[in-house]
């Protein structure tokens, strides 16, 4: 385990615990507009309990979350600022070097696989890519439900000569977590997905914002088809620590409630399986905060 890489947790409750106010549609967007000192806080927190990744704040800086008219006269100066930020709190550490992860989220709805737009998507990304691009040392798409989105994602960065890293969300729902194979919230399999990371130059396959419980099924199974085809690619995952189902919920009606039973120690646990079955790359999405990273750090690094 000891050639494991911390990523940081989940932004959004980190912010609201400092003190940052956010509300739907915006989000975790309005702390850049109202309080981006909280936002820099909240990488560094993250930097000081262990994470070697930190990921910008601009998941929610999309026409889904913030509008239309929003994005265009804004979006450009709030994506320059996320990267920033990020890039300012890794930049402050002398005695290690912490990357900065260029989030790049679905751009029509986190979990609704069935609103993509191919003929519209690489409108947005482009203006992500490019004011992100300053500031990053990889790129994240993340949160991903299908196959397209990220193929989307490498078409954007394809350019920039920057290494990717993809993350899909996988379905969590009962059934899911019964067992069976692993897919993608779109229904595809996490199979077919590992295949499509190996032709796509890819760096790394993660998996993020599910149930932890899902979480090692999907790792087993992209270990098993990156051995069958010889493929060298980084394993990673993050995951959420939502209560109940999130699949049939769209990602901008409400805040979705946290589990009482995932506290650091029982997260750990998780990870230490998924480090097991092959994943190099471990962090947290959304209600995984600094204490559970530094945990980790400690778990997974001793």
């Amino acid at each position: 385990m000891s050639t494991t890489r911390i990523l940081d947790g989940g932004m959004s409750r980190e912010l609201l615990r400092l003190g940052a106010e956010l509300k739907q549609p915006e989000w975790s967007a309005l702390a850049l507009i109202n309080a981006p000192d909280i936002v820099r806080k909240v990488h560094q927190e993250f930097i000081a309990a262990g994470s070697e990744v930190v990921t910008t704040n601009s998941y929610a800086l999309v026409p889904f979350h913030i509008g239309e008219d929003r994005f265009w006269k804004e979006g450009s100066a709030l994506i320059r600022l996320a990267g920033r930020l990020a890039r300012e709190a890794a930049d402050a550490v002398s005695h290690r070097k912490v990357l900065v992860a260029g989030s790049l989220p679905p751009i029509f709805g986190s979990y609704e696989p069935q609103n993509f737009q191919p003929s519209r998507v690489q409108d947005y990304l482009e203006v992500l890519v490019e004011n992100l691009g300053p500031f990053v040392d990889i790129w994240l798409g993340e949160t991903l439900s299908l196959i397209a989105e990220a193929e989307a994602v490498r078409k954007a960065v394809a350019a920039s000569g920057k290494p990717f890293w993809i993350s899909f969300t996988l379905a969590d729902d009962e059934a899911a977590i019964g067992g069976g194979e692993p897919n993608l919230r779109s229904g595809e399999t996490v199979a077919d997905a590992a295949s499509w990371a190996v032709s796509s130059g890819a760096e790394a396959f993660l998996f993020n914002c599910s149930k932890p419980e899902v979480m090692q099924a999907a790792v087993e199974t992209a270990a098993r088809v990156f051995r069958t085809m010889d493929a060298s690619i980084e394993i990673g995952v993050y995951a959420n620590a939502f209560e109940g189902e999130t699949g049939e919920a769209a990602a901008n009606e409400g805040l979705h409630e946290t589990r009482n039973d995932l506290n650091d120690d029982a997260y750990s646990r998780y990870a230490c399986s998924w480090a097991e079955a092959g994943a190099t790359i471990i962090g947290g999405c959304c209600g995984i905060g600094a204490a559970h990273i530094h945990r980790l750090k400690k778990t997974l690094l001793s």
